[in-house]
């Protein structure tokens, strides 16, 4: 017991250096009290209700500039992105505010178009539909008796785009559902209209009514509370637990929200809509500080149902561009999200009255053991000449949850330079009623009586700014192939030749390209101006992807339309300043009509992105086609991606990582093949003996094999 509180209360001691804002800081609660009053100072005749208060990244060269020398480089503006609403007026005041001089650098009306829904937005809807009497007669056509409208839930989605109501009116569509207990979880029992609710006004305008009704499912209701497990026979009891321990502490150091961490060096943002921001990544390649990457952030996702039924066409939320990945993350909990000594992130966001809320534990950093880094061993002398590394992973992690789904985002770093992205996705499918009779059609799955979880994809957009070993940097795609030459040929005579065909993107146009598996095929960010010594080749890191689902629905559809970025896995553009979403700026209720994001930035595909300052955006995810085993909680699915260097170290870059076991040949010849050297286990800390079949430091036997067999208790 006191070992575990040491534990604890070192969770609260890996706190950070305090410093003044970095340029890259995410905004303060001071800081949003200042900005929104000076809008308020400005406009004092405007009755506003702020919806985005955020950092404006400083531009790209005024915050190298400052960084290669910050006591001759002025130090870039703190601004401030604003957007607000004002009751009766359509459209948008989208404001840039200064706080380094305390005033408003620009403020104008973006008409046409609506913002992203915050929590505060989405809160409204359940509490309208239960007194609304056009939803009541709906809901007793279903079967709720009109006392049990506090039974009745729904989960808010933006109505994605309908032509009868064009952009004009802030809308939310109403998923309903009903749950006989308020600890039922309501998706066993989805309800067959879908209420149109007006955001501003606070009024339901319509109900899409299906042409066949269904009525509320009288089937028992599909939990997974505890009582619901108990009445399946109780928790397993079969699973010990496994404590993770660190005595000496973390690895990491942390100075504001900039990591050092085995080499490597980087800044945290986060931001309302990406969630964390990764910027200005860099490796210490021995005290030669190396940059890779500018800026990386999950900037868009899109997933799309693939229900053919009016209104299920609705149904493909943009959950980054329509309700913000950092809006809706969650509050980590040490022991249950993450385990170990963790370094905590709090983030602050605006209510509509422009005052800060805090949301405690919005990132997790810590760290894990990450099995066998190397390994080999020699058979020549019955593989008694071994070396064994272990590795530790760094994991910068956040989970949001976007109505039904959770999704946990980790930013993983390993000793060998990789960084890798996994995304691992759980919480509850969106499901709608099916009669008991009725076919799904294989749009769908029954994964309980009376419910349909339609087939749906998960693709989400990964924005990377590249920076290796410079700004000018290129693209290429490196696809394996088999020599061209026949079999008999001097050229290829035995027919086993292949090799990697490397195609550098000359322009944005021809940077379009989509996954190939055939070819294993990869992309390279490279610096061509520098070339490994012994390789000849760029240096590089290498983005390996191979979930790469392609956007299902047809050319012309309407999500087709409006998720452009998922048309292709790889779009390359010249960088721009502030160009970070890639189906727009303002996502919700557009029509697609024209396509906004990258096809806008794109045009007609003559740009220059070849040793430039570029931007690459990587389409990647899943199709799912839903399962009873989903149901009623799915079990996490991960996928994930890795930016693995490529010719740009001079060898294996993890080599002076203390290896957790090491015989040298010498040794295990001079000692009979049973000699290790006496290292300490840099992972676990466990010590173990020189010589097997020798004592314990604690005096019990020990085995020679890796540590692990000498128990000294």
């Amino acid at each position: 017991m006191l070992e575990r509180l040491s534990q604890i209360s070192s969770h609260t001691r890996a706190s950070a250096t305090p410093v003044a804002a970095h340029p890259l800081d995410p905004l303060s609660a001071a800081e949003i009290k200042a900005a929104t009053a000076i809008v308020k100072a400005a406009y004092p005749d405007k009755v506003l209700a702020f919806n985005v208060v955020s950092l404006s990244d400083p531009r790209k060269a005024e915050f190298l500039a400052w960084q290669a020398d910050s006591e001759k480089a002025a130090k870039p503006a703190r601004e401030v992105d604003i957007v607000a609403l004002e009751a009766g007026v359509s459209g948008v005041w989208e404001g840039l505010v200064d706080l380094t001089v305390g005033k408003v650098n620009s403020w104008k009306l973006i008409a046409g178009v609506q913002p992203i829904l915050t929590s505060e937005d989405l809160i409204k809807v359940e509490l309208v539909i239960r007194k609304d009497p056009k939803v009541i007669e709906q809901c007793v056509i279903s079967g709720v008796p009109a006392d049990e409208m506090h039974k009745v839930y729904c989960d808010p989605w933006t109505i994605g785009y309908d032509e009868r109501f064009g952009t004009e009116r802030r809308l939310q569509q109403a998923i309903m559902f009903y749950r006989s207990d308020e600890d039922d979880s309501q998706y066993s029992h989805p309800l067959d209209f879908c209420p149109i609710f007006d955001t501003e006004t606070g009024e339901i305008i319509a109900i899409d009514i299906p042409a066949v009704r269904r009525p509320l499912s009288k089937h028992k209701h599909a939990n997974f509370h505890s009582k619901a497990v108990a009445e399946l026979g109780g928790y397993r009891d079969s699973v010990k637990p496994i404590v993770v321990t660190q005595p000496e502490g973390v690895s990491f150091k942390m100075t504001g929200r900039e990591i050092e961490w085995q080499n490597f060096k980087f800044h945290i943002g986060f931001n309302y809509r990406e969630g964390i921001v990764l910027n200005n990544i860099s490796y210490n390649d021995h005290d030669n500080v190396r940059p890779l990457f500018y800026r990386m952030s999950l900037a868009e996702m899109v997933v799309p149902y693939g229900n053919p039924d009016h209104p299920h066409h609705r149904k493909h939320a943009f959950d980054l561009g329509e309700y913000g990945g950092g809006y809706m993350t969650n509050s980590l909990a040490l022991g249950c999200d993450c385990k170990g000594v963790i370094h905590y992130l709090d983030a602050v966001f605006p209510d509509r009255a422009g005052e800060p809320i805090t949301i405690k534990n919005a990132i997790c950093i810590h760290e894990e053991d990450d099995g066998v880094l190397f390994k080999h061993s020699d058979f020549r002398d019955s593989y008694a000449t071994s070396i064994l590394t272990r590795g530790v992973k760094l994991v910068v992690s956040q989970i949001f949850t976007a109505a039904n789904y959770e999704y946990m985002v980790y930013w993983i770093f390993h000793m060998d330079g990789t960084i890798q992205l996994e995304i691992k996705l759980t919480g509850i499918l969106n499901t709608y009623i099916m009669n008991d009779d009725e076919d799904a059609r294989g749009f769908g799955t029954r994964v309980y009586p009376g419910v349909n979880a339609h087939n749906h994809q998960h693709l989400f957009s990964l924005r990377i700014n590249p920076m290796i070993d410079g700004l000018e940097n290129s693209v290429q795609m490196v696809d394996a192939v088999r020599d061209p030459n026949p079999v008999g040929s001097k050229e290829n005579y035995y027919g086993n030749a292949f090799f990697p065909k490397a195609t550098v993107f000359k322009t944005a146009g021809e940077a379009v390209t989509d996954y190939d598996g055939t070819t294993s095929r990869t992309w390279d960010m490279i610096n061509p101006n520098k070339k490994h010594p012994y390789s000849g080749k760029p240096v590089s890191y290498k983005l390996v992807s191979r979930e790469s689902a392609p956007l299902l629905p047809k050319e012309g559809s309407l999500v087709w339309k409006r998720a452009a970025f998922a048309r292709h896995t790889i779009h390359v553009t010249p960088y721009v300043d502030r160009q970070f979403y890639p189906a727009g700026v303002y996502v919700p209720q557009t029509s697609g009509e024209p396509s906004m994001g990258l096809p806008e930035w794109i045009g007609d595909g003559s740009a220059n992105v070849e040793n430039t300052d570029v931007v690459l955006w990587h389409t990647f995810g899943i199709t799912h086609f839903p399962a009873p085993e989903d149901f009623p909680i799915m079990p996490a699915e991960p996928m994930t991606l890795l930016l693995r260097p490529r010719n740009f170290f001079l060898q294996n870059p993890a080599l002076d990582v203390p290896p957790s076991h090491v015989m040298t040949t010498s040794g295990a010849r001079n000692a009979g093949a049973s000699t290790v050297e006496s290292l300490t286990d840099n992972v676990s800390r466990l010590a173990f003996s020189e010589t097997a079949g020798s004592a314990c430091k604690c005096g019990n036997n020990c085995s020679g094999a890796c540590g692990s067999s000498c128990e000294c208790k």
